[in-house]
């Protein structure tokens, strides 16, 4: 689906997004997830989990997750094939809620009933008109505390772009996201700006393969800047790495990457137990419920493309008020049909 103008980050540019949607049947019943992925993950769901699923006790979704772990194992069980995973897991447990008619928050064990969010876009490519007037509108129309913005496509503008934004979201919290794009001395450099302009969060400064790099920003960055990082988790040995090595101040995790719905949640298990808060990456829509029953869970990126796809193709989106996401505990599972008629327009 083509992106609303070009986009990009510190490493990557781009003008559309796909989304790779996957159901799951039984008892009549149709449960629903998705990833975002290239197509080739859908021949994966198709070509490989599907058969191995059918006939499967649609509620132990344990054991349907381990075997479909195991049987990637030749394949890779991380990149695209943990996207394919994540879609059927999260089609899963919907499809479980579903069956039992109640909310998948419900399901989980809600712990809070909205979850905090922040407003995430701010793209390199965006002119200073564009930048202030979406960050601003999080502000002031949505009620979020906190916003992102995307740095490192030119380092030496981005002094400027802080400016800009944080004069346009006031007191609100300003958060900077670098994609991996900068090298340690740099990223270092920018944290010691990003200061001055009260940036609070710093996204990825550095490689999230560098887990050295990511400790020893963590140590030397102003005190009032928190490292984050973990939207490539791929499994709870990512995460569990990247804990161990203390290279961030909050993990960050996707469940239409690391799993699904078990996957996030083994995640957010590991946070609580290491006293790590943790943030769910994109996906509003999907990490909802989700996000409601996970333990320590600071906020949940609101991003940009994800809303707006989201919205477009799913009755019972998302939608922020006041600065936060709930359920609707009137619907059961994740609460969201697919438009079919308006996702068929843009069918692979």
């Amino acid at each position: 689906m083509p992106t609303d103008r070009p986009e990009a980050d510190g490493t990557l540019a781009w003008d559309h997004t796909v989304i790779v949607v996957v159901e799951a049947e039984a008892g009549g019943v149709r449960g629903l997830g998705y990833t975002y992925a290239e197509p080739a993950a859908a021949t994966l769901v198709n070509d490989a989990l599907a058969s191995l699923l059918e006939g499967a006790d649609a509620f132990d979704i344990p054991a349907a997750y381990d075997r479909m772990r195991q049987h990637m194992r030749n394949v890779g069980a991380c990149g695209l094939a943990a996207m394919a995973i994540s879609a059927v897991d999260a089609a899963l447990w919907d499809l479980k809620a579903r069956l039992l008619d109640m909310p998948l928050a419900r399901l989980l064990g809600m712990r809070r009933e909205a979850v905090p969010v922040y407003g995430s876009g701010g793209f390199t490519t965006y002119d200073d008109a564009a930048l202030r007037d979406q960050l601003a509108g999080w502000v002031e129309r949505d009620g979020c505390r906190w916003v992102k913005m995307k740095i490192g496509s030119d380092p030496d503008q981005d002094p400027h772009r802080m400016a800009v934004a944080r004069a346009a979201i006031g007191a609100a919290a300003l958060f900077i996201d670098a994609n991996g794009a900068l090298s340690r001395k740099r990223a270092l450099a920018m944290a010691e700006v990003g200061a001055g302009f009260g940036v609070r969060w710093f996204e990825e400064p550095v490689s999230s393969d560098d887990l050295a790099g990511l400790r020893l920003l963590r140590d030397r960055m102003p005190a009032s800047i928190e490292v984050a990082a973990g939207e490539y988790v791929w499994d709870l040995d990512d995460a569990r790495r990247m804990l161990a090595a203390e290279a961030v101040d909050v993990q960050q995790a996707d469940a239409t990457r690391c799993g699904g719905i078990t996957g996030f949640l083994a995640v957010a298990a590991l946070c609580d137990a290491q006293h790590v808060d943790l943030s769910g990456h994109c996906a509003p829509s999907l990490h909802c419920h989700v996000a409601c029953a996970a333990p320590r869970l600071r906020h949940l990126e609101y991003f940009h493309d994800h809303v707006r796809l989201e919205a477009l193709l799913f009755d019972g989106a998302a939608q922020v008020r006041a600065g936060a996401i709930a359920p609707d505990l009137g619907r059961p599972g994740m609460g969201l049909t697919l438009k079919a008629a308006d996702a068929a327009r843009y069918a692979v």
